[in-house]
């Protein structure tokens, strides 16, 4: 159950809308804008491009598994140090810019996100072995208790993807599942990925050629015929992951372009919608 009296709104942020700060201003822009029309929102986000200069700075090497990053104890410090001190501190000096109450939290304030440490399975030589990715974690739990208080009281909170197991060990969660399992646990009417393409595409160099709608058996056919891959499949599976723990929708859309943002709920055809 929705306890907040407003539509909830969950947005997942990251890659190039990241990284460029004109873009980031207007993306920032567009979701106070909602705010604005009476939408509750919760951003989440990673930080994946800051988190390679941060650690090629500590001169800290970081092997990726299947497109997960190896993460160490050590490195774990400069990926906190840059997704909370840097990232999340800049996007809520940006949203109070914007006339917000934004608040800064990971997912160890509030006990909101509980992580487990991820279990790796990877193919050698045809073989399944158990890989160590380190400090990596999945969400074991989430409780969403902060994040309502801070709704209802009309602040918009700004997570990033950093959370503890239940004996206090600190662990870096894929951002998009992490945003996912937040969607679900606050039953948002709408999770909304932002990425940087319209949607999904049948065919990735044709911009016209988006889906505009799918659901779990298609975006199943999709991944067998290859036409869903690479850094979309974490995108499609917390999609799935926020309807399944009871999200109301989701949505995949193109976050450099924040009119996407600003038409989302004009009865426009905006992207891909993903259904139960």
């Amino acid at each position: 159950m929705n306890h907040s009296s407003k539509p909830i709104l969950v947005f997942k942020y990251g890659g190039n809308a990241m990284t460029n700060n004109r873009l980031k201003k207007g993306v920032v822009k567009a979701i106070s804008e909602l705010k604005q029309k009476g939408f509750a929102v919760v951003v989440v986000h990673g930080g994946g491009p800051f988190i390679r200069d941060a650690l090629r700075r500590a001169k800290i090497e970081s092997e990726f598994i299947d497109g997960q990053r190896q993460t160490s104890v050590d490195a774990l410090v400069y990926v906190e140090e840059t997704l909370k001190g840097r990232v999340n501190s800049e996007l809520v000096g940006l949203f109070n810019a914007a006339g917000q109450r934004a608040v800064g939290l990971s997912g160890k304030d509030g006990k909101t996100v509980i992580a487990k440490k991820r279990i790796h399975h990877s193919e050698r030589n045809g073989k399944m072995v158990e890989v160590d990715l380190g400090q990596v974690g999945d969400v074991h739990q989430v409780n969403p208790k902060l994040l309502h208080l801070l709704l209802n009281s009309d602040f918009l909170p700004v997570i990033t993807c950093i959370a503890s197991d239940a004996a206090g060990g600190d662990f870096n969660i894929n951002g998009d599942l992490f945003a996912g399992n937040i969607a679900g646990a606050l039953n948002a009417d709408e999770f909304i990925v932002l990425t940087d393409v319209d949607g999904l595409l049948s065919n990735k160099d044709l911009s016209e050629s988006i889906i505009s709608r799918a659901n779990e058996q298609e975006i199943a056919q999709l991944k067998a015929e290859g036409i869903i891959q690479g850094g979309m499949i974490p995108k499609t599976d917390a999609c799935l992951e926020a309807l399944k723990t009871g999200a109301e929708r989701a949505r995949i859309i193109n976050g450099t372009k924040p009119g996407q943002i600003s038409g989302l709920f004009e009865n426009k055809q905006i992207g891909t919608l993903i259904e139960n």
